[in-house]
C-alpha cells in the first residue's frame, strides 16, 4: 500500500524515502527496502520487509533462522538488542518491536540527533518474542496499520479463552478446528497460547519450518503435527486444532479435515462484515500490529517531537498527532500488511502442505 508524501524532508534528515526505499544519507544504507540495494538493515522478515535481492544484509540474531528460511542463502550480519555498530559515522543499533520473532525497532544516532525507525511492532507482550521497548529519540517513524480508534485489541487473556472454547466444542463434537492465521508470528503465538491438553495440533506444511525457527530460538511450543506423518488419521483429526496460512482456504488440502468448523485470525476481525468476507465460521481479534491505543502509547513512550507515518491509517494518524502538537508527516512506501495481504506469505506458502 502506498501513500504519498506530504512534504519532502530535508537533506540533513537521517531518513529520507528513496524509490528503493527509506535510505540513511550520512549512514549510506537503507531500511527494509523494497528494491534491490547495497546495504539493507531488515527490521523483521515479513516479506513487505525483507525482500531478495540485497548484497548485504544487517538484522537482528533471532531473525537470521526466518531470513534464511524465506530468502535462501544469503549474506547477513547479525546485532543482539542494544549492541551498536557505527557505519560511516552513524551509530546503529536495534531494540525489540515486539512484532513476530527477531522484530527490531532501528536507533540511528549521528550528529546529535537520534532517530528510530519501529519498522512493525506491538505493544502487548506474547511471550513468542522480546517485548516492544520504547526507545527515546528525537524523530520516531512509525506504521499505523490499525490506526483508528476503532481498533482495540482483546487482552491475551480474553483472545485465548475464546480459541479454546471455540476448539474444546468442536472437539466435543467430533469437529476438526481449522484456524486460518498467518504462518509466521500468528501461528506461533497461538501455538504458545492455547490449552494443548484439548487435542491433538496439526500444521500446514508452510507452518511448521517457522515452528522449528521458534523453538530454536527457545521459544516453548507444544508438539505440532502435519497431516502426512504417522498415525494422523480421521480420529485424531476430529479433535485437533488445525493452523493453516489463508492461502489453503478452499485448497484440495482442506477437503481431509470432513464437518470441520473454521476460523480466521486477524485485527481485521475487528470490523462487523469481514469475518462474513473470508467465509468462516468465526473471527478472533488478533494482530501482531500495535492497535489505537498502543500506537498512541508508544509513539508517547519514545518522546519524539517529529514523527513520520509509513503506512496503514496515515492520514488519521498524522492529523491526530498534529492535532496533538507533534511534527507529523508521511513517508510514501510500499509496505503492506500481513494482515490482509497474503502475499507476504509468498516465502513459505510454497512449502508441501
Amino acid at each position: 500500500m502506498t501513500h504519498p508524501s506530504s512534504d519532502v524532508p530535508a537533506s540533513s534528515d537521517l531518513v529520507v524515502a528513496r524509490p528503493e526505499g527509506l535510505y540513511c544519507p550520512p549512514g549510506d544504507f537503507y531500511i527494509d527496502p523494497w528494491r534491490p540495494v547495497d546495504r539493507a538493515v531488515i527490521t523483521h522478515a515479513h516479506s513487505d520487509h525483507a525482500r531478495v535481492g540485497h548484497a548485504h544484509y544487517l538484522a537482528h540474531t533471532d531473525s537470521a533462522g526466518t531470513l534464511r528460511t524465506r530468502l535462501g542463502e544469503i549474506t547477513l550480519q547479525t546485532l543482539a538488542y542494544g549492541e551498536s555498530i557505527v557505519h560511516h559515522g552513524v551509530r546503529l543499533s536495534l531494540h525489540p518491536a515486539g512484532h513476530v520473532l527477531g522484530s527490531a525497532q532501528v536507533r540511528l544516532e549521528h550528529g546529535g540527533r537520534v532517530w528510530v525507525a519501529s519498522g512493525d511492532y506491538k505493544t502487548e507482550p506474547d511471550g513468542t518474542c522480546a517485548p516492544f521497548e520504547p526507545v527515546p529519540c528525537d524523530t520516531f517513524v512509525t506504521e499505523s496499520t490499525f490506526g483508528l480508534p476503532i481498533y482495540r485489541w482483546p487482552t491475551q487473556q480474553v483472545l485465548f479463552a475464546e480459541i479454546n472454547d471455540w476448539w474444546r466444542a468442536n472437539a466435543q463434537q467430533g469437529r476438526a478446528s481449522v484456524l486460518l492465521c498467518y504462518a509466521f508470528g500468528k501461528a506461533q503465538r497461538i501455538l504458545h497460547g492455547v490449552d494443548s491438553s484439548i487435542g491433538p495440533i496439526v500444521v500446514h506444511g508452510a507452518v511448521e519450518p517457522l515452528n522449528a525457527v521458534y523453538r530454536a530460538a527457545g521459544v516453548a511450543l507444544p508438539p505440532t503435527l502435519r497431516v502426512s506423518d504417522p498415525g494422523v488419521d480421521a480420529a485424531l483429526l476430529q479433535r485437533a486444532l488445525v493452523l493453516a496460512p489463508p492461502s489453503a482456504q478452499g485448497t484440495p488440502w482442506m477437503r481431509r479435515f470432513g464437518n470441520y468448523s473454521d476460523a480466521f485470525a486477524s485485527g481485521w476481525m475487528q470490523l462487523r462484515g469481514t469475518r462474513r468476507r473470508r467465509g468462516v465460521d468465526r473471527g478472533f481479534v488478533m494482530s501482531d500490529h500495535a492497535d489505537w491505543p498502543g500506537l498512541q502509547q508508544a509513539i508517547a513512550g519514545t518522546g519524539a517531537e517529529r514523527v513520520f507515518v509509513t503506512h496503514g491509517m496515515v492520514a488519521v494518524m498524522v492529523r491526530w498527532l498534529s492535532e496533538n502538537g507533534l511534527d507529523a508527516q508521511a513517508f510514501s512506501t510500499e509496505y503492506g500488511d500481513e494482515d490482509a495481504d497474503g502475499s507476504v506469505e509468498a516465502g513459505a506458502a510454497a512449502a508441501p502442505p
